[in-house]
């Protein structure tokens, strides 16, 4: 059996690799959850985990935010995905649009990675907003369309539309861990990547 030959430096490649990737996870709490009606909710969430998993497998910094929970307006994120990364702290904000709390663009920035993985409730505000906003700053972001969900079907699709306009690059959890893995012969990953896979 052949094996692909590593032709591509890992951190400048155009394509995904845990070394030049970053996970952004943003709002995925009960009350955005329930809001949803662009897909099955409970698709939705066992998507999100099965991307979650896809990070921590591959060894990608994680970013994750929440939305007024600090003010009681809110619960956290769900124990879904916080429990895929134990240890891993929410950063609360009040702002809307993530890309304007300080501390998520800092976070962002200290990982020194310049592709944003993003997954967002809803869509068309806490996805668009700082996914707009990142584009404009010079990083590439591939929303994990699959991992999102709008208020409404329409304002589902027109949020993407608007950030595939805008440069974004969309992809879906099973591209992504094709595009992560690259090779069945890199076998540290292959078999967990195999059963992450068949919980799609």
């Amino acid at each position: 059996m052949s094996s692909a030959r590593t032709i591509r430096d890992p951190v400048q490649d155009h394509l995904l690799t845990p070394q030049n990737a970053v996970m952004v996870v943003i709002d995925f709490q009960p009350e955005q959850i329930s809001s949803v009606t662009s897909r099955d909710r409970r698709q939705l969430v066992r998507n999100i985990v099965a991307t979650a998993k896809l990070a921590r497998l591959f060894g990608l910094p994680i970013v994750l935010s929440t939305i007024n929970v600090a003010s009681g307006s809110n619960k956290p994120m769900i124990e879904a995905i916080t429990q895929v990364f134990p240890g891993v702290e929410s950063i609360d904000r009040t702002a809307i649009n993530a890309w304007e709390d300080e501390d998520f663009v800092r976070a962002i920035k200290a990982t020194g990675r310049n592709k944003l993985i993003m997954a967002a409730l809803w869509t068309e505000v806490s996805l668009v907003y700082p996914a707009l906003d990142a584009l404009r700053g010079g990083f590439e972001v591939f929303p994990v369309i699959d991992a999102v969900g709008g208020t409404t079907l329409e304002a589902h699709e027109m949020g993407l539309e608007r950030l595939i306009q805008a440069g974004a690059q969309p992809t879906t959890r099973l591209q992504l861990a094709c595009e992560l893995q690259r090779d069945w012969n890199r076998e540290k990953t292959a078999a967990q990547v195999a059963q992450i896979l068949s919980a799609f």
